[in-house]
């Protein structure tokens, strides 16, 4: 037709342009004049909008205010935890066919409401596609079916708190609300200030779908002090967040000491490496860097990580793409002098600037790449906001595993390569929850996402996201109280009490022990020494009184031998604690002395725990190549693997009750997953474990794989929280202690299992004797992380 503008197939194929997409809201637009552009809280199943309350304003793309939300005081935060425990009374009553239909029925709601949540999104800077929820409530909607027949053990928690940071996507907040509800929980949410308007209209879809009133609660304000107060009443159960870590770190530190259990996912804050190798398509590689390094909302910050022989073709492909990209829009201005601040000083370190597009002027800034940095650049360790792409390069493949594996965040990573055995050793190697190969930004919620180090203390999707909802009936949890008056810098410095022994008999010079570090016994780095008291108070002996030097040579040790130790087969290590249960029961006698004159029981109950002991050790062998991942069922294409792997080293501060059969219970389920451990025996009845030192070297465990140090708890509970190596605390001790380790391993992050033994003890306490194997499961699920991998084959 003459006179038209209309390009061909064939223009558009040699400018590789995106179509237009549809910018129409009217119906978003629609739904927030139904509520005069001024959106309260979701509680008990219908809106509420107090006149009295502070309001913050939702803004879209371009600045301009489209509505505004209420924030909320402390008398909402008790009324929406009122309603989540008479909506949790209902709810967990039901049958779990009855929460699957609604849930299914949820589903079909959002299909219907489709175009109004896609819009809703839209408008308030938060994109998420509606069939991606669609399969999020169906996925989970087969799980709340399913939780009674396969959990029987497992019970919920009561009313969990979802909380999450401003720029989280409405698919990471809905990711801890389905599983919360399908597991029987009720859920008071916390959305951040992107995430509010769709977290309302979700709220209000549920009650189309058929939720009991209270169940879901949606209260707004700033994330960060309302997720505080919300977690601070006493009929919260549990917080899970979602978001940027700093937020993260400032709630938890806000949280500590309420006795809320606490998880974390911290993906917007996680730097992930995008590797091509030279056996790459480069085409596609290239495209895909497009798709992710320049777009205004990103779930994660990328470094592009090039093998050196192919950087100059994709260096190459990198410009011929950016060439007529136009500028992207940043989130704030702010975010334009943190960018111009980090390219200067990577040009000052002599990195080479790919700027094609002119720079724009304020919220707009132009498609960058920043080429031949070092990995210790600023850029690289902690990406600038906005359109930025710090690339590096490697030399072998070994060479960009370790460049992948270097950053501190450990949530994903992509590999581009062509070779499948590449691809397979590369995903298994790197130090990440996630690895998509030849693909990236795959979500699907069969597949666990599961962050390392500073990226995450929980895993969301799949089978094994749902735990972090539920609870064992029998096992117990963390009293409800108030913080108690902690000084944290001080916490643990006290100085150790020293018994002095009244008179003096030559017939019983108490025996002086030493502990276990690094494989061999030493005596505390301090020299000093303790005096373990019979239950007379007579002195028994005299143990080292250890330190942080002493943790920190144990784990020094540990560090080099856990590789090894977890690379080695299952069988192999499976034959290694067959090994140690059968030097334990050639030691049975001693020990159960030991136990006696220790603790007081009588000869046969102490016979009884070696015996126990035993047979829980050969439990741990025997599980040790029966624990594998599966291939899960996706609805796109493609082959997916999710596997169990080690948390690293982890520390481990003894139980006083069953002090031989809570030591090996702890030490074979964190040793059969491939762990390496640090140990610190009751400081109370610490003659056993001390006695099985020599249980530990006459077996074939590799010296340095497990570490027993003596000495005062708070003192080195406060070592092992501080230790940035150590991944995870497994902690029986005092309420302090644990208020101490929930603010203090909020940074670094660490995985944590927290028992206040002063209240176990009037509970009767975890039941050590039992051979329930959900206790088992328990501790299994304890010691691992999970890694999915994910391989297109179209």
């Amino acid at each position: 037709m003459a006179g038209t503008s209309a390009k061909t197939v064939h223009d558009i194929f040699q400018n590789m342009e995106y179509g237009p997409s549809s910018t129409s809201t009217a119906t978003a637009q629609s739904w927030l004049e139904k509520h005069s552009r001024i959106l309260g809280f979701f509680i008990d199943g219908k809106f509420s909008s107090p006149a009295d309350r502070q309001t913050q304003d939702v803004t879209d793309s371009k600045a301009a205010v489209v509505c505004s939300t209420v924030c909320a005081k402390d008398e909402d935060v008790a009324s929406a935890a009122s309603s989540a425990a008479g909506g949790f009374k209902t709810w967990s009553g039901w049958s779990g066919y009855q929460r699957a239909k609604v849930l299914l029925k949820l589903a079909s709601v959002l299909q219907r409401h489709s175009q109004c949540v896609s819009e809703l999104c839209e408008v308030s800077q938060s994109s998420t596609s509606p069939a991606v929820l669609v399969r999020l409530a169906q996925y989970y909607a087969s799980w709340a079916q399913l939780r009674d027949t396969l959990m029987p053990e497992w019970i919920p928690h009561g009313i969990v708190a979802v909380v999450v940071s401003d720029d989280c996507s409405v698919y990471f907040l809905l990711l801890k609300v389905l599983p919360a509800l399908a597991m029987g929980n009720a859920v008071i949410v916390v959305p951040g200030k992107t995430t509010a308007l769709p977290a309302l209209l979700l709220a209000q879809l549920f009650m189309e779908a058929g939720i009991p009133a209270g169940v879901l609660n949606v209260v707004t304000g700033s994330e960060a002090s309302v997720g505080a107060k919300v977690a601070q009443n006493p009929q919260v159960n549990y917080l899970t967040y979602s978001g940027r870590q700093q937020s993260g770190e400032a709630l938890a530190k806000a949280v500590a000491g309420w006795g809320v259990p606490m998880s974390f996912s911290l993906s917007l804050s996680s730097v992930c490496p995008f590797i091509i190798f030279d056996s790459a398509d480069f085409d596609s590689a290239v495209d895909g860097v497009i798709e992710l390094a320049f777009k205004k909302k990103r779930d994660f910050q990328w470094v592009l990580c090039v093998q050196e022989s192919v950087l100059d073709s994709v260096v190459a492909r990198l410009k011929l793409r950016m060439t007529g990209m136009k500028c992207v829009p940043l989130a704030t201005e702010t975010d334009r002098n943190l960018i111009d601040a980090a390219v200067q000083e990577a040009q000052q370190q002599g990195a080479t600037l790919i700027q094609l597009c002119p720079p724009g002027t304020g919220a707009l800034y132009p498609p960058t790449v920043l080429c031949g940095l070092a990995p210790s650049c600023e850029s690289v360790i902690s990406p600038p906001p906005g359109p930025v792409l710090p690339l590096i390069s490697f030399r072998s493949s070994a060479e960009g595993v370790t460049l992948g594996s270097h950053s501190p965040h450990g949530q994903a990573a992509s590999i581009w390569t062509e070779d499948l055995t590449l691809a397979l050793e590369s995903a298994k190697s790197l130090c990440v929850g996630s690895v998509w190969v030849n693909c990236h930004s795959v979500m699907d919620p069969a597949l666990p996402l599961c962050g390392r180090r500073e990226s995450g203390n929980c895993t969301d999707g799949g089978r094994e996201g749902l735990y972090q909802f539920l609870r064992l009936s029998h096992s117990p949890s963390l009293a409800r109280s108030s913080p108690s008056s902690i000084n944290y810098a001080d916490f643990g410095s006290a100085a150790s009490r020293f018994t002095i022994p009244e008179g003096f008999d030559p017939s019983s010079v108490p025996r002086f022990y030493s502990q276990l570090v690094g494989g061999q016994l030493r005596k505390a780095d301090s020299g000093c020494s303790r005096s373990v008291l019979a239950p007379g108070g007579t002195v028994l002996a005299h143990c080292p009184d250890g330190g942080r030097k002493d943790v920190r040579n144990a784990v020094e040790a540990a560090i080099k031998v856990q590789p090894g130790w977890m690379k080695k087969s299952p069988a192999a290590r499976s034959q290694s604690l067959y090994s140690l249960a059968d030097s334990l029961e050639k030691k049975r006698r001693d020990l159960a002395a030991s136990i006696q004159t220790q603790t007081g029981i009588s000869l046969e109950k102490a016979e009884k725990e070696v015996e126990l002991s035993v047979s829980r050790l050969s439990d741990w062998a025997a599980r040790c190549d029966k624990e594998q991942g599966g291939t899960p069922f996706l609805p796109q294409s493609g082959s997916a693997l999710s596997s169990p792997e080690a948390l690293g080293v982890l520390g481990v501060i003894l139980p006083n009750s069953k002090p031989l059969l809570s030591l090996v219970s702890l030490l074979g389920a964190a040793i059969a997953m491939g762990n390496a451990v640090v140990m610190v025996p009751s400081e109370k009845y610490p003659l056993p474990a001390l006695e099985f030192i020599q249980v530990l070297q006459a077996s074939d465990i590799p010296g340095g794989l497990v570490s027993i140090i003596t000495g005062g708890r708070d003192h080195l509970t406060q070592a092992l929280a501080n230790h940035s190596v150590i991944q995870s605390i497994w902690y029986w001790g005092s309420k302090e202690g644990c208020q101490f380790l929930q603010y203090s391993c909020a940074s670094p992050l660490k995985h944590l299992w927290l028992h206040c033994e002063e209240e176990e003890e009037r509970e009767a306490g975890q039941n050590w004797t039992s051979s329930n194997p959900s206790l088992q499961e328990e501790l299994w699920r304890k010691a691992v992380v999970w890694k999915s991998i994910w391989i297109p084959t179209a």
